[in-house]
């Protein structure tokens, strides 16, 4: 059991060092969001299944804080909650939860922050489409082959490919950048230096 733990640690930090060369596309990131805070804009995130957890942690770190004391920034989840879907599925695909939740929130210079690891996420896929149709601009945390996401972004949007296949490390480096991320906005608002 302890080669199969080592094996996994070195599997986990393999990944965090390949993913050094989404630097740019983070802090981009970063900009962007604190870009639209700045407007008075909100950000909306989601995210399915395991990806799920991380919008939450993300959208929980910009209503409450990261690390520092501050104000709340405008932050939404887009609910896959048992109440919210159930009553949703009765009338509607399932498919297009997340896209009419957004419909009735989205406007012009918010931002739409999307965890999608894995093709088969139709939920987020949707919104995303949705989202760009709108002209609201996307930040898509994805796995490095991410074919199922071409054609669908604009120029103005961006893709942070985490470099692996495998969903776990892809999650647990979308958790790393949703973190990062804050902090970065954080530190650029409430700095000392």
């Amino acid at each position: 059991m302890l080669a199969k733990l080592e094996d996994l640690y070195k599997e986990s930090i393999q990944t965090r060092i390949a993913s050094h060369s989404l630097l740019p596309q983070i802090q981009q990131a970063a900009e962007s969001i604190l870009a639209a805070l700045l407007r008075g804009n909100k950000i909306i995130a989601c995210g399915y299944g395991r990806s799920y957890a991380n919008a939450q942690v993300l959208v929980a770190n910009l209503l409450n804080r990261y690390e520092l004391k501050r104000p709340s920034f405008p932050s939404v989840l887009l609910s896959a909650d048992s109440a919210i879907s159930a009553a949703f599925v009765a009338d509607q695909a399932f498919d297009k939860l997340y896209q009419q939740q957004f419909n009735a929130i989205a406007q012009t210079g918010d931002l739409l922050v999307a965890f999608v690891p894995a093709m088969d996420d139709q939920l987020a896929l949707n919104t995303i489409s949705h989202a760009v149709s709108k002209e609201i601009n996307v930040i898509a945390l994805t796995a490095s082959t991410n074919d199922y996401i071409d054609g669908v972004l604009t120029e103005n949007d961006l893709i942070i490919a985490v470099p692996s296949q495998k969903e776990s490390r892809v999650l647990e480096n979308h958790l790393f950048i949703a973190n990062a991320i804050c902090e970065l906005i954080d530190h650029q608002l409430f700095s000392q230096v």
